[in-house]
């Protein structure tokens, strides 16, 4: 072989081993690779997809959440209120059934449901991640007075029994905005439950950021970009933040399916939203009334959430696994 061909050889190789070494491209193929977690992917997209376009779907059936369809036409229940046809009601104009009692469409009710219930999670979690990320990080990299504070209130909301804190702090939240015999609005029932998720959530990445942040401090990268005179924020974005993309995307993707289960855990309890609003928790609440006689309403949002919050952990553990060969099971 001459010089020539080994040299072009060499250069023809070169941007492709780079471009392949690069840690983006080998997360990407190892996630890949991962079948369960490409599975879980597609589960949660479709779950994103049927929220964003509930309306959408809701208009093409022809029924809405809110519209009591049993006083349009009574033959849909029985004398006891139950659906009068079987399996719920199900049918060709019913896919889902219908609710005992009131007699409301369940599909419709089930997309807005998980509209509802993926809007608040996702905002919650965004903020959440987005506040942990700036208190860990300005704890870690300023440490002394900054750093012991910001610990001790973290340590103060970890020991915090965070169930029964939102339970009796919710009716707080919604006292101070609003008179105790007026009806609360949807709007601030869903603000209050993304601020005190929120409240109560951050404090477990800020300590694991913190952590990495005292490590990250110390290296050599960071003292020289101190020498050469960077700013504070320049040090943050450009030489800390890039290092720490890892574990922050990893804690978003596990805490999102948990504050899913926070939100319908407090609507099922009455302390976040509330019927007639289509929620997960409600319907939950709902079917628990009637599973005795008719499980069917309590059967599609049921299974439906468990469904989500399996796929989102298994994608979690995938993306972590991807990102982060090291902790491989």
């Amino acid at each position: 072989m001459t010089d020539e061909t080994v040299t072009k050889s060499t250069t023809s190789s070169g941007p492709k081993g780079s471009e392949s070494r690069s840690p983006g491209r080998l997360a990407w193929k190892r996630f890949k690779r991962d079948k369960t977690g490409v599975v879980s992917a597609y589960i949660v997209i479709f779950f994103f997809v049927i929220a964003i376009a509930a309306p959408l779907i809701a208009k093409l059936y022809g029924k809405n959440p809110y519209t009591t369809y049993a006083s349009q036409d009574p033959g849909l229940l029985d004398m006891f209120s139950y659906p009068a046809g079987p399996n719920g009601g199900m049918s060709s104009q019913f896919w889902f059934g219908i609710e005992p009692q009131l007699g409301r469409d369940v599909f419709t009710f089930l997309l807005y449901g998980i509209r509802t219930s993926l809007g608040i999670a996702v905002a919650a979690t965004i903020l959440t991640v987005v506040v942990g990320v700036i208190v860990g990080i300005t704890a870690g990299y300023l440490g002394g007075k900054t750093d012991y504070i910001v610990s001790r209130v973290i340590d103060i909301l970890l020991s915090f029994p965070s169930t029964l804190f939102f339970i009796a702090f919710m009716p707080v939240v919604y006292g101070i905005f609003v008179a105790p015999d007026d009806n609360i609005p949807t709007w601030l029932r869903a603000t209050a439950l993304i601020v005190v998720l929120t409240t109560f959530g951050w404090a477990t990445i800020a300590r694991l950021l913190r952590g990495q942040v005292l490590a990250l401090r110390e290296r050599e990268f960071v003292e020289a970009a101190k020498v050469t005179g960077a700013s504070p924020m320049r040090i943050v974005f450009k030489e800390l933040l890039p290092n720490l993309w890892t574990p922050i995307i990893i804690q978003g993707t596990l805490l999102l399916p948990a504050l899913v289960t926070t939100e319908a855990g407090l609507s099922f309890l009455g302390v976040g939203i509330i019927d007639p609003t289509p929620d997960w928790g409600v319907m939950i609440a709902r079917g628990a009334m009637f599973y005795s006689q008719d499980i069917t309403f309590m059967l599609f949002p049921g299974i439906s959430m468990v469904i989500f919050v399996v796929a989102f952990n298994l994608l979690g553990d995938s993306v972590r696994d991807a990102l982060d060969p090291k902790s491989k099971r």
